[in-house]
C-alpha cells in the first residue's frame, strides 16, 4: 500500500492520461466484443459529442488542479480533517476510509444535489440525454458541471483533509469506474448483483440512466454503492426494460449535436414527469 501511496504523490499527467486513453480504449472493444445492448449506430459517430465533453473535462480538471494540490497541501501542514483527526489506523485503512470519503463529496453528494437544484440538472442534463449509454458516455459532461464537481471534490479535501496521493488515486479509481458502469457490456446478473453489495455495478448505474422517474432519481454512487443503501436512494430495475435518455428531451438529433448540447443548461427548466413503478 506504502508504494501505491507513493506512486499517486507524484504521478506523471501523462500516466493519468495513459489510464483515462487505455481504460476508455479497454472497455471500447470489450463492449464491441460482449455488448449489452446491440445499439444500431455508427459508434465514432455517437462517440464524437462524448469524446468532446471527454475533453473539455479534461482540461478544466488540469487547469484547475493547482487548487487541489494546495488544498491537500494545506490539510495536511494544519493537520485539519477527517483522516487528522481520527486516531492512527493502519495505512490501508487510511487510504479505502480517504477514497470512500472522497466518493461521497465528490460523486455521490454533487451528483445528489445536480438532480435536486433546478439550474444545476440543466446543466447535468447533458449527461442524461445520451441515447446510446456506453462507455463515451462516462464522461459528457457539460464544462459548467466540470466545474461543478470540481468544486464539490475541492470541498470533499478541505472536509475529509486527504493529502494529494489519495485525491490522485480517488480520481483515477473514479475514472476508471465510471468507464466500466456506463459501457454497454454484458455480465451474467448474478455477478452484477453481487458486486453491486460493494461497488456501483453496470446494471445499477445504468439504472440511474432509465428515462422514467423514479429510477432517473436514484443510483448516484460512482464507486461504492454503500451511499445509496444508507441513504434510500437504490433502486433495481431489470435490463431488459431500460431506455436511455429523458422523457421530456426525446429528440435524439438534438442530443447528440455538440452546439445544442452546450446550449441546452440554458434551455427552459423542463423536469421529468413520467413515472413507472418500482420493481421490488
Amino acid at each position: 500500500m506504502e508504494t501505491i501511496i507513493n506512486y499517486f504523490e507524484t504521478i506523471p499527467s501523462s500516466h493519468r492520461s495513459i489510464i483515462l486513453v487505455g481504460g476508455l480504449a479497454f472497455f471500447w472493444i470489450l463492449e464491441s466484443g460482449v455488448p449489452l445492448f446491440k445499439f444500431r449506430y455508427r459508434k465514432w459517430q455517437h462517440a464524437i459529442p462524448n469524446l468532446f465533453f471527454t475533453l473539455t473535462t479534461v482540461i478544466i480538471n488540469f487547469s484547475l488542479a493547482w487548487l487541489l494540490l494546495g488544498t491537500a497541501d494545506w490539510v495536511v501542514v494544519n493537520n485539519y480533517g477527517i483522516l487528522n483527526w481520527i486516531p492512527e489506523i493502519p495505512l490501508w485503512l487510511y487510504a479505502l476510509l480517504g477514497v470512500l470519503l472522497l466518493d461521497f463529496f465528490g460523486a455521490y453528494l454533487a451528483h445528489y444535489v445536480e438532480h435536486k437544484v433546478k439550474p444545476l440538472w440543466m446543466v447535468h442534463l447533458v449527461h442524461h440525454t445520451d441515447h446510446k449509454v456506453d462507455t463515451t458516455t462516462a464522461n459528457r459532461h457539460h464544462p459548467i458541471e466540470s466545474v461543478i464537481r470540481f468544486t464539490f471534490t475541492l470541498f470533499g479535501v478541505f472536509v475529509v483533509g486527504t493529502p494529494i496521493a489519495l485525491v490522485f488515486l480517488y480520481q483515477s479509481m473514479s475514472l476508471v469506474f465510471t468507464q466500466f458502469t456506463h459501457a454497454n457490456i454484458k455480465m451474467s446478473k448474478g455477478f452484477d448483483k453481487v458486486l453491486s453489495y460493494v461497488i456501483v455495478s453496470p446494471d445499477m448505474h445504468k439504472t440511474h440512466h432509465h428515462y422514467l422517474l423514479p429510477y432517473t432519481d436514484s443510483n448516484y454512487g460512482n464507486i461504492f454503492s454503500i451511499w445509496d443503501r444508507l441513504f434510500g436512494t437504490y433502486l433495481y430495475l431489470d435490463r431488459e426494460k431500460l431506455v436511455y435518455g429523458v422523457d421530456v428531451f426525446p429528440d435524439e438529433a438534438k442530443n447528440s449535436n455538440i452546439k445544442d448540447l452546450l446550449k441546452q443548461p440554458f434551455q427552459k427548466y423542463e423536469k421529468p414527469t413520467l413515472y413507472t413503478d418500482v420493481e421490488e
